[in-house]
């Protein structure tokens, strides 16, 4: 394997304790062995070097694991324009470089360009077929498999990112993070009855279809714990709905995807099929944050976006200091300094003006 990345000690104060995290977790020349989500094991001579992560949200999380970019080879298109789009081209600027055309059509290897990165390891999904799968193994390069949807997926990948870069210690300090957060948000949710929650629509698409987040989702997950009330949670998955099936839902909350890069609150309000619906009446229409990746599928500042939905969801119930968290985390998972204009841009000041209490997430 290539010259190991001599690691750094990092300190992060949070959650009213002390952790101590050691970079370089893994001696070289150790083994490296774990079981991916596909139940097959997989085993390296020694911790990764160069990784090509297929599935969208792995680029930034392995970066952020890594805190660098050094040892990432190739990403998806998608992860791309979400670094390109976002904070995390100002963090790691060399990032801007990795190749993005390891990844064909949809998440079929580009097998010709994975054989020039020449990768120690490829992450693919692991519930799409093995047809996205059996090429990479073909051509003799190491595949470790993801599964999508549920906070447990979540924490699995930094586990076995920390363990594949041997810094376990970052993936456990992540990993305790979001269940305490969780921890904390269920048990100040638990008390607010149910005919009190919102009704909240998340949308993966809007402008090239209606598509909507229903049960199985991580969105349903998230918008369940941070005490709203999914009216889509009657469909499985993502699907695509007609405006007659919104206005009935009336959602008191529109929540709007990161992977539309031009849509904002702006094109739900100018909607006249959508006039009637309690979220556009009301303002409360929101464009999701970007921070390292976009905050609404699962990522690394996970317990962050769960933050600001307690907050968009009750205004008066809820008054983290968000700015302040998100300043101590980005320290600790990059690195980095935040800038008041960086967390703005993070929580896309700009774009939700207009929504109702957005002046909130402002600086004080």
């Amino acid at each position: 394997m290539r010259a190991k990345v001599t690691g750094k000690l990092a300190s992060w104060v949070g959650a009213g304790f002390l952790l101590m995290v050691c970079a370089g977790g893994a001696a070289a020349g150790d083994a490296v062995s774990f079981t991916d989500q596909k139940g097959r094991r997989v085993s390296l001579p020694e911790p990764a070097e160069r990784v090509v992560t297929i599935p969208i949200p792995a680029a930034s999380m392995f970066m952020a694991m890594d805190g660098g970019s050094d040892r990432l080879g190739g990403m998806h298109p998608k992860s791309k324009s979400a670094l390109e789009e976002g904070i995390l081209k100002d963090i790691f600027p060399a990032a801007v470089d990795i190749p993005s055309d390891v990844v064909g059509q949809g998440f079929m290897p580009n097998i010709e360009e994975l054989l020039s990165v020449d990768p120690d390891l490829v992450f693919q999904w692991a519930h799409q077929g093995d047809d996205i799968i059996r090429p990479i193994e073909n051509a003799g390069l190491t595949v470790a498999t993801f599964l999508y949807g549920t906070e447990e997926y979540a924490e699995e990948w930094l586990r076995i990112m920390g363990t594949v870069l041997g810094r376990t210690d970052k993936a456990d300090a992540l990993i305790d993070w979001r269940r305490q957060t969780r921890k904390e948000i269920e048990a100040k949710v638990a008390v607010i009855p149910q005919d009190e929650r919102p009704r909240v629509l998340y949308f993966l698409r809007f402008l090239s279809s209606k598509t909507v987040a229903g049960t199985g989702t991580y969105n349903d997950f998230y918008i369940g714990l941070t005490g709203g009330r999914n009216p889509a949670a009657e469909l499985p998955g993502f699907k695509e709905v007609n405006a007659e099936q919104i206005v009935a839902w009336d959602p008191e909350v529109i929540l709007l995807n990161g992977f539309e890069g031009d849509l904002s609150p702006a094109d739900v309000y100018a909607d006249p099929l959508l006039a009637d619906v309690s979220a556009v009446r009301n303002k409360r229409v929101y464009k999701v944050p970007l921070g390292g990746y976009r905050w609404d599928p699962p990522n690394q500042e996970s317990p962050l976006m769960w933050k600001w939905l307690t907050m968009v969801f009750y205004p008066d119930r809820f008054d983290w200091p968000l700015r302040a968290e998100m300043a101590d985390k980005y320290r600790f998972i990059y690195g980095h300094d935040l800038t008041d204009a960086e967390t703005d841009g993070i929580l896309r000041m700009k774009m939700n003006a207009s929504a109702a209490h957005y002046g909130r997430f402002g600086k004080s």
